[in-house]
Formats: structure tokens, sequence, C-alpha cells
């Protein structure tokens, strides 16, 4: 254990010996992933043995006793005893017995479960996932009391040993599916998850060449226990507060808690709005190019579109540099400290944009259209689907430079084709709308009341399909 573990060379290794009865009995643990104050108490308990026992035949069944926790198995493997000191665990061996004891004392740090950042809603509750995989098990459990719900967990990475957990309930979920990704992450043959989720994510979809996400990253416990009774089959990984959906379709990005949290008929005004947006973000800016580049496709009371005067840039350069400059501005905010974000604002929509427009570089109107595509964007619910529409975006306005009306309708056709060739996990990314089903169709455009959902997704092929539970 000193040569594995580092003892000695490691600070954070603690190690401990106490002599029982005459037989040695040794304690290891990672300092910093322990609660001090439960491993202070047995190993008081176990010093105490020396004061009332005497029995030194016994010495493994007394210690075992002593070890008063919720938490305890026996191991006969010593990988796993190195692996479970290594999670946080307490490994304890007694001299000449064959078996080493665990105790779980782990007490990870981390923060408190806030609201996600990216996933507020105005009603509804106020916590989220955190970094502590046992704390996100607790929060999801919390919603879904019902025992059938499933937690394995297994570790994935030679070197990293990460806790990655599927969850399901057992008597919903179809067992293909659970299946289908409980062996792809057997599969992972790896040193360690670097990126965890992310990378556990492309060894399992295999993504390929196509942008779009095929998973969908929740930090609310309240939107995966829903997942869950659906039919979903969901991951989670340690040292992460986003948990994996699977499998997803398009339309699955484009939904947000806050529709659930209205009434039916507020929530689907929320959701067209939300379709408006993310529409917008994808084909305004490249309809609007191709109107400037042929005017006289555009009807008499919509002549005001399009700058009054050329320009010193060609519009379409205008438009690419609009466009990427608020991806720069982007970036910058993500790695601005807080303090300085209100300024970088200030400083892109005043300085940047008014001088731009003073000195010829840009005209009113490219602001106006890259703007709004812009909040149509921050309007997606899926950041990941929002890139992926970004470059779709920019595509589509250098096709359309090209070729104009043939560009834009080959590009709007192509983006529409990769959407429907894409699969998640044998998934069709486009259903409901290809293959086209007008149950489920209905329900993505209208937020349905919840008593009269009574049927599961189809597409998930769930073992019983009413939400209603089986007698």
């Amino acid at each position: 254990m000193e040569d594995r573990l580092g003892i000695g060379v490691s600070f954070d290794i603690g190690y401990r010996t106490i002599n029982v009865l005459g037989r040695d009995v040794d304690f290891y643990y990672v300092n910093g992933l322990v609660d001090t104050r439960f491993v202070m108490r047995i190993l008081e308990n176990i010093v105490e043995i020396n004061d009332v026992e005497s029995e030194r035949d016994k010495v493994e069944d007394i210690v075992k006793n002593r070890l008063v926790n919720h938490q305890f198995e026996s191991l006969d493997s010593y990988e796993n005893a190195m692996t479970e000191v290594m999670s946080g665990l307490l490994v304890v061996f007694v001299d000449g017995f064959d078996q080493a004891f665990v105790v779980d004392v782990r007490n990870y740090p981390g923060r408190s479960p806030d609201e996600p950042d990216t996933e507020r809603v105005v009603r509804g509750s106020r916590d989220g996932y955190t970094e502590n995989i046992i704390q996100n098990a607790g929060l999801t459990r919390r919603r879904v009391r019902d025992e059938h719900f499933r937690l394995e967990i297994q570790q994935v990475g030679k070197r990293s040993q990460m806790d990655v957990a599927l969850m399901y309930i057992d008597d919903i979920a179809d067992p293909n599916l659970i299946e289908t990704v409980r062996s792809e992450i057997d599969k992972i043959d790896v040193d360690g998850l670097s990126m965890s989720d992310k990378t556990l994510e492309e060894y399992i979809l295999k993504q390929g060449r196509t942008p779009f996400p095929l998973v969908r990253y929740t930090e609310r416990p309240d939107v995966a226990s829903a997942h869950l009774f659906e039919g979903h089959v969901l991951i989670l990984v340690d040292t992460t507060p986003t948990v994996m959906i699977t499998p997803t379709t398009f339309f699955h990005h484009v939904q947000h808690a806050e529709e659930y949290r209205q009434v039916p008929l507020v929530g689907t005004f929320v959701r067209w709005i939300r379709f408006l947006g993310i529409f917008a973000s994808l084909f305004l800016l490249p309809l609007w190019l191709l109107f400037v580049m042929e005017p006289e496709r555009l009807p008499e009371n919509l002549g005001y579109i399009g700058p009054s005067e050329e320009g010193n840039v060609p519009i379409v350069v205008q438009a690419l540099m609009a466009d990427l400059g608020l991806e720069f501005l982007r970036i910058a905010a993500i790695h601005t400290p807080t303090a300085v974000s209100t300024a970088l604002g200030l400083i892109a929509a005043v300085l940047i944009g008014e001088i731009a427009i003073d000195v010829g570089l840009f005209t009113p109107e490219i602001i106006l259209y890259v703007a709004i595509a812009a909040v149509g964007s921050y309007a997606t619910p899926s950041y990941e689907l929002s890139v992926a529409n970004k470059i779709a975006r920019i595509a589509l306005v250098i096709l359309t430079a090209s070729m104009g009306v043939i560009g834009f309708v080959l590009g709007s056709t192509l983006y529409v084709l990769l959407l429907a060739r894409t699969y998640s996990l044998n998934t069709p990314y486009l259903w409901p709308l290809i293959p086209f089903n007008p149950s489920a169709m209905y329900h993505i455009l209208f937020r349905v009341s919840v008593p009269f959902a009574e049927q599961r997704p189809s597409i998930v092929h769930p073992q019983n399909q009413k939400r209603t539970k089986p007698n």
C-alpha cells in the first residue's frame, strides 16, 4: 500500500496503524475526500476495543462490529480496495485477515445546489445539480420515489476511475436502450475522462462530423426526472453538474422548463416565441442578404428593406464580419471577470458599433439583423444547438452570397437533409416531423395540459405507453 498509494510522498494520503489485541489494524484514506469527524469517531471506537474486549481470536469480528456506519462492505480484491481509497472511502485492513473493510465516510468538496445559470425559470425549484455525484443522485431520488428507479454505478478510465451512473426506471425504459448505453460505456478503453461527461458522450455517440448535439444536457433535477418518467436513460458523471439525456431529438433541444411552469396557453405562447427566435437566428440574416442582392424579389410594400447606400465594404463581407464579431464578444465575455463584463458590453455596443457605422465599415441595417439573429441564438435553450445553428447560418450566408436564391434554397435543403440523416442511438433526429407522427407533433407545437398527456413518447419505446402506473 505504501508503494502503490505513495504514502510519505503524497501529502493528502492518510495512514494510521492501531494495535488491537496484539494485531495491527491499518487505516487508509484521502484527507481531502473524507469527513474527518467520522474518521475520528471510528478510530476512537477501535482504540476502545483494547479496554473492553479480550478475545484475541475474534479480532476480525470485533473490529467489523465497531466500524459503525450506514454503508459498509467487505472486499477481497486488492485493486478494488485501492480504487475505494482513491474514491474517498476509508479502507481498513486487519493483520492476518484476507478481506478489507470499506466504510463510506466521503465528504466531497463542492458547492451547494444552486439554480443553473443557463436554465433559469420564473416559477419553479431553485436547486440544480452540482459536481458531487452522491448529491446529484439524492436530488434525483427525491423526485423519483419509485422502487423501480435504478442507479447503476461503475468506474470508467484505467487511471481516472471516474464514477459513471446510469439512471432509469426499470419498468418504463426500453431494456434494449439500457443495454445499448451500458455496453457502449463498457467498451470505453481510455486512461481517463479528462472532460468527464463530454468525453463520455464522444465515446458513446460517435458523433462524427455533424455539429448538432446528440444528447441533451441539463442541470435541473426536475427536467431530468421528467425525462426518466418518459422512458429515457440518463447518464450521470462525477465532477460535472450536468446530466446527459439519451436518446434525444432536435425538438428536445428547443424546449424549456419555463413552458411547463406556466398554464398551457402561456406555455404555448412562450414556445412559439422561442421557435420564432430560433428560426430568425438561422434564416433571417441570409434571407435579408438575398433580398439585398436581388431587390426585385421584394414586394413593393417591403421595398424599404436593404441599405440606402452601398457602403465602403461589400455587404456580404459586412454580414460575415458582424456575425463573427459578435462571436468574438461572446467568447471575450466568457473569459472576462464578472466585475468588468458590464464595461465590456458597453464598449461593444456603444464604441465599436457606433464607430464602425460612422467610418463606413458597417451599414446600420447589418447591425440590426445580426443583433436579431444573435438574440434568437440566445433564445435557444440548448447552447450546443445554438452554436451548431450559428455555423449553419454562416454557411447559408456564404452560399446565398455565392449563388443567390439557388444558394439559399440549396443551403436550406442541405440543412434539413443533414438533420433528417442524423440519428441519436438509432433515434431519428427530426422525429416526430420525419418520420411524421401527428399526435407527437401536436405535443411539440402546443403545450398540452399534463392530465391530457397520457401517452409517453413512442420514440423511446417505453415498456408501458401510458403514464399511469400499472397495478
